[in-house]
């Protein structure tokens, strides 16, 4: 009996051919963008207050030990602070469109796998904010990140309470066992630090460790692809030598960044869809494992999905910033 996993069908998208200039938005939506981001700060006047932001910088570097936390530094209520903030961007700057909640379980262990982009790890964040408030179980989706954000000091204890967790087999296996649900990003680095020639060409999954995982825990993989982040910092250079010091791989050049300074930091107002695709059949035989070449056919099987799947949601996009 064959082991090989059955491939997804997927009508077949017309090509994309990206263009190397990014496109810029029209003043009209950057007009009701800024009117809605005067109502969240007349809504949440707190958002707006310096004090207020390094109470809570104070809070994430110097925690409460009253606060109940997970055993890998979970904060719930640290969390709720930035409410606010993150439903503002799903809502109203990204307007991020999620189909095929349906596929993720209402309970149990199980892997989403997504492709990586934004220079930023934008996109992480927007699926887990989707799924906590468009899921029928209202599920939180822990993020395994890569090293380079979980291990800078201003930034992995604000990390570590949002719930995201280093990306490394024990974590995932731990996560999973206690049948959570878990989100990794195989292309890594060489995702979300992408030049914008190269958007939406989805990087190669290096070894198989996610799909390894899969099995060791009987969990299934769900595919989920991303379309719309790949513009928000459009990277045109890469000056490696200055991000390297600071424990970045990469330093981004983007129309806007470094040359608008703290303001180029601000990311385009692209409009976003979030499609999560039905869980592929790995087998979920722990044995499958230990077995390279299965390892490596449903790599390619859960990479060749969301490539497919980017490739449809591309061909029936309109304007990146409006999607019409």
């Amino acid at each position: 009996m064959s082991t090989r996993p059955a491939a997804a069908h997927a009508e077949p998208a017309k090509p994309f051919a990206p263009s190397l200039v990014p496109a810029a938005p029209d003043a009209k939506l950057l007009r009701e963008l800024a009117g809605e981001a005067g109502k969240l700060l007349v809504a949440h006047p707190e958002l707006a207050s310096p004090r207020t932001w390094i109470d809570l910088w104070n809070l994430f570097l110097h925690r409460n030990q009253s606060l109940e936390l997970d055993d890998f530094g979970w904060d719930e209520a640290a969390a709720r602070v930035w409410h606010p903030l993150f439903d503002f961007l799903y809502r109203v700057w990204w307007r991020v469109t999620l189909t095929g909640v349906e596929n993720v379980p209402n309970e149990g262990r199980a892997l989403l796998v997504i492709n990586h982009s934004g220079v930023l790890p934008w996109d992480g964040a927007m699926l887990k904010h989707g799924i906590a408030h468009e899921h029928p179980a209202r599920r939180q989706a822990r993020m395994l990140a890569l090293d380079m954000f979980t291990t800078l000091p201003f930034l992995q204890p604000w990390l570590r309470q949002m719930g995201e967790v280093r990306a490394c087999p024990e974590n995932g296996e731990r996560l999973l066992e206690r049948d959570e649900l878990v989100a990794v990003f195989p292309e890594g680095v060489k995702g979300v630090g992408k030049y914008f020639r190269d958007r939406y060409r989805v990087a190669r999954f290096g070894r198989g460790g996610f799909v390894r995982l899969a099995l060791k825990t009987r969990s299934p993989i769900i595919p989920v692809s991303v379309v719309g982040a790949e513009e928000i910092y459009p990277m045109l250079l890469n000056l490696a030598f200055v991000g390297r010091p600071l424990g970045f791989p990469y330093f981004p050049v983007t129309p806007t960044f470094p040359l608008l300074g703290p303001l180029g930091l601000v990311p385009a107002p692209t409009k976003w869809w979030i499609d999560v695709g039905a869980p592929i059949d790995a087998g979920l035989d722990p044995a499958y494992a230990e077995r390279p070449m299965i390892v490596n056919e449903v790599t390619d099987l859960v990479r060749s999905t969301i490539q497919r799947m980017i490739d449809s949601r591309l061909a029936r996009r309109g304007n990146v910033f409006t999607g019409e």
